[in-house]
């Protein structure tokens, strides 16, 4: 298993030998050496297992960022931009649009019936929630 003890070493080659960094180090090793053992006993010789443990096990980047007390940017996802107040303008046009539409299309073939007053106010959960969503993000700072 001196194997797994050094392929841990390497990983962490590049992080201060911290309190932290060893305890993190041996919980990896003993979890990785169980793992190990336990295809030994499924049937794989020494070699297999250690390589297959290894192979399954992956980087640590997460776990360096976290005892560095950083995020690298592999780790980190970009924060998309929001425009809470152009989505709440284009989701009142958009809407307007549509619910013209129906009203167009209510008088228009049917007009004996007045039904578009249904679906515009499904449609107007739209705007609704955009508005809220503006709230949230800060709408309305004096």
């Amino acid at each position: 298993m001196k194997k797994i003890q050094q392929h841990v070493e390497r990983l962490f080659q590049d992080l201060p030998e911290t309190d932290e960094v060893v305890q993190v180090k041996e919980e990896i090793i003993m979890n990785l050496e169980e793992k190990a053992q336990d295809l030994m006993e499924q049937g794989k010789n020494e070699e297999d297992a250690i390589n297959k443990t290894i192979v399954d096990f992956g980087d640590i980047d997460e776990i360096k960022a976290e005892l560095q007390g950083t995020t690298t940017p592999a780790t980190t996802k970009p924060r998309k931009k929001t425009h809470p107040k152009l989505n709440l303008l284009f989701s009142i046009w958009g809407s307007a649009l549509i619910i013209a539409l129906m009203v167009f299309m209510n008088l228009e073939y049917s007009p004996q019936t007045i039904w578009f007053v249904y679906p515009t106010f499904a449609i107007l959960w739209w705007p609704l929630s955009m508005y809220f969503h503006w709230l949230k993000q800060g709408g309305r700072k004096a």
